[in-house]
């Protein structure tokens, strides 16, 4: 592992020799939990408070294997990467070792910024988009959670690349729960043949298996819960897609780091550029994707 460097008092580093280095976060506005492979926030809430991110009990925590829930980073492609069958899914930075290299605290929040160049990528996997880069990771931990991902271009020329932070939300039951802010918008079916289909009118509501890339959506997305009385806010800027998905049923039972009863409590809301939103980015050119997530009472 690279030379940390200095933590604040809430933050704590936690490296066991046979699993994942993982950063704690135990302040007095949130807590949170951190790893460092994948940058991957695998739990946030606010202090008394009930959590805001979902992770399945059946998941993974492996070198280079994937964790399932929390907000996995997607990059440099989403989903399968075309005409490579042997690309691993939605890319490598979920699954290689970033850098952490900042940490600070104040009375309100946390600030952590992680780093990934293609240092640390295994060259198998760094072989299906070989360009220079830079990938950074800043978080805002407080009474609000916010992400900024940040690609920045150290290639001789442009390059085209996709990102999503693919938050895992936590909920009672998603059979009771809608989704505001994607009335009226056009999307990718991915349980159907990848279809292009448009929403309703009304809000999205879950009743079968969900996989559904909004392209050419900028807006906020209001979650609501009225079994745990809460609304969850999923604001963002420089993102033009949003993903919305929940395995249902027989998906979930497919999956082997998914269990078969755990669709019920989950949604992913995602802040996303991928499909027809793609970023084209150009030589020593930075692009930053920011969400913030807040909850509310209903």
């Amino acid at each position: 592992m690279k030379a940390l460097p200095p933590l604040p008092p809430s933050v704590t580093l936690h490296s066991p020799a046979d699993g994942l280095a993982q950063l704690q976060v135990r302040h007095p506005a949130c807590e949170a939990d951190l790893y460092l492979q994948g940058a991957h926030l695998t739990r946030f809430q606010q202090r008394n408070k009930l959590p805001l991110l979902f992770v399945s009990a059946s998941s993974a925590f492996a070198h280079g294997k994937p964790i399932r829930g929390g907000v996995p980073i997607i990059f440099p492609w989403f989903g399968a990467l075309d005409g490579q069958p042997a690309a691993p899914m939605h890319g490598f930075a979920r699954t290689s070792p970033w850098t952490l290299t900042a940490a600070s605290e104040d009375a309100t929040s946390v600030r952590i910024t992680l780093e990934l160049t293609p240092a640390d990528v295994a060259p198998e996997k760094r072989a299906f988009w070989p360009h220079a880069f830079v990938l950074r990771l800043h978080l805002h931990l407080s009474s609000t959670l916010q992400m900024d991902l940040e690609v920045e271009n150290l290639s001789d020329s442009p390059f085209l690349f996709e990102e999503a932070l693919h938050t895992y939300l936590h909920i009672a039951d998603v059979q009771c729960a809608d989704v505001r802010g994607l009335e009226s918008h056009s999307y990718i079916d991915k349980t159907d043949h990848l279809r292009i289909k448009t929403h309703g009118v009304d809000p999205l509501r879950i009743v079968s298996e969900t996989d559904r890339v909004f392209t050419g959506a900028t807006g906020t997305c209001i979650l609501t819960d009225p079994v745990l009385a809460r609304r969850i806010l999923v604001k963002k800027e420089h993102s033009r897609t949003t993903v919305v998905w929940n395995p249902w049923v027989a998906k979930a039972a497919a999956m082997a780091d998914f269990g078969d009863h755990e669709w019920p409590g989950m949604i992913c809301i995602e802040t996303a550029n991928t499909a027809p939103d793609a970023i084209t980015l150009a030589s020593g050119g930075r692009h930053t994707m920011h969400t913030l997530i807040e909850e509310a009472p209903l």
